[in-house]
């Protein structure tokens, strides 16, 4: 029999047995190996967030951006001890949306899956905002000339369309629907490049380091300091994205959790290392606010245009990466919500070719290169950081929920600390959900209204779940 009433939940058994192939019989291939997922991990992290949004969050918080860093990373901290074990439990495509539904049932992981829009979706239009910045950048250093505003910039900031943001968005398709393998291998080219072109920057910075640009440290108070901190979270969004690898990733128990933890610790510690040398470089007012602020900062201290072009280069293939991995994140999650039925079944269709979800990809470049084209960055930031917030909350309650409903399931981490560390986790999402503003949280709240409405006129009746009017082909509830 099918669940009639209103919670229905599957067991973390029936999810893996589920992801074992899809319904038209071809299967992903496991094929990436711990060094591939680190590689895609920081692929998904280092972009937009550190080259673009640096400036932001020192226009919040001043020289203790440092401090805003360690706070957004603290809060990154406590989900990722529960998205580990979570991965390594239910080590399926669908992330946080399929932990939800082994937890906390169909309706919730509904409305994750809808906030993972904001995560991967829409942060793929934020980050490809950010790329055509660079991109300008690396031009002007090697031919001095730039592409016109009213093609490298959306309506609101001096142009009609945003032309680059675009062509990223198409050229990561290109590779996702060629396979994952390419697209590991891609990734993990990329991945070297920009942590080189960071550490590269640190070296040419620290040499114009002046202590005194530090002071006064918290120019904003507390206040400034959580608010920097709710804009410094959107250059640790995509760590997670590791967890949508499940299927594609050999001894997943083992490589999913240690993966986000080696992740997650190099990049809070390049992070840390970047902002202190970016303020000692140059005072926390002249970097405020300012576009492609590291190669602002390479160009003055070595006095020519060089530096800054090698910085705008690693820039342009930082943020093309995110791109490619928050797009194959996205991807996942949608082909696990269709074959639960909840979302139409072209996006779990996979190639037999390539094994990738072809028509899947296209949709969501061709969906997600509008509001890249068209919307300012700093709108698409925001909904993006509160709405991840929000998943990482729900994340933080399912570890929970799953030690309760599950506890014999296999597996490869436990969160330390438990329960102390996910209830600390919860809590650090919603001071940094308050930094966002009452603006950021009345459109959050329409957003996740129109998901809700989604769900209960089309996911709740096309469930594979449902008592009546079910696809053919769906699996018994689990427990």
């Amino acid at each position: 029999m099918r669940p009639t009433g209103p919670r229905r939940i599957k067991s973390p058994a029936q999810l893996i047995a589920e992801s074992g192939a899809d319904l038209e019989g071809h299967g992903l291939r496991r094929t990436m190996g711990l060094f591939q997922l680190v590689c895609f991990g920081v692929g998904a992290i280092v972009g937009t967030g550190i080259f673009v949004g640096l400036s932001d969050s020192v226009a919040e918080a001043g020289p203790a951006v440092v401090v805003s860093f360690v706070l957004a990373a603290i809060t990154c901290v406590f989900t990722a001890f529960s998205f580990a074990e979570l991965g390594s439990a239910i080590p399926v495509s669908g992330s946080s949306y399929s932990f939800a539904y082994a937890t906390l049932g169909e309706r919730v992981a509904f409305l994750v899956g809808w906030c993972l829009l904001l995560e991967y979706g829409v942060s793929v239009s934020a980050v490809a905002v950010g790329w055509g910045q660079y991109l300008n950048e690396l031009l002007d250093s090697l031919v001095g000339w730039q592409l016109p505003a009213a093609l490298s910039s959306p309506p609101g900031e001096g142009g009609l369309v945003n032309v680059p943001a675009v062509v990223v968005i198409a050229l990561a398709a290109v590779l996702l629907v060629r396979g994952i393998r390419e697209s590991a291998r891609a990734t993990a080219v990329m991945a070297v490049v920009k942590i080189a072109v960071l550490i590269l920057f640190c070296a040419i910075a620290f040499r114009a380091y002046q202590g005194d640009n530090l002071a006064p440290f918290a120019t904003h108070g507390l206040a400034g300091v959580t608010s920097g901190a709710s804009v410094a979270f959107f250059s640790y969004i995509g760590f997670d994205a590791i967890t949508t690898a499940g299927e594609e990733v050999k001894n997943p128990r083992r490589n999913v959790p240690l993966a986000i933890m080696i992740c997650l610790g190099l990049v809070t510690l390049l992070y840390c290392l970047v902002a202190v040398a970016a303020i000692g470089a140059l005072s926390a007012g002249e970097v405020a606010g300012r576009p492609a602020a590291l190669s602002l900062i390479v160009d003055r201290v070595t006095a020519s245009g060089v530096g800054g072009g090698v910085i705008a280069f690693g820039a342009v293939v930082a943020i093309a990466s995110v791109v490619l991995a928050v797009m194959y994140g996205q991807t996942r999650v949608l082909m696990s919500m269709s074959r639960d039925g909840l979302i139409p079944r072209v996006f779990e269709k996979i190639s037999p070719r390539t094994a990738t979800p072809v028509a899947n990809t296209w949709i969501v470049a061709a969906v997600f290169a509008v509001p890249a084209a068209v919307v300012p960055l700093d709108v698409v930031l925001d909904l993006t950081t509160i709405g991840t917030l929000a998943v990482m909350a729900v994340v933080n309650i399912a570890v929970v929920a799953l030690r309760r409903r599950h506890p014999d399931t296999d597996r490869g981490f436990r969160v330390p600390l438990y329960p102390l560390s996910p209830v600390l986790g919860v809590a650090m999402c919603l001071y940094l959900i308050w930094g966002t503003g009452w603006a950021t949280w009345l459109r959050f709240a329409v957003f996740l209204a129109v998901g809700a409405l989604v769900y209960a006129l089309y996911g709740r009746r096309r469930s594979r779940l449902a008592p009546t009017g079910a696809l053919t082909g769906s699996a018994a509830p689990g427990a």
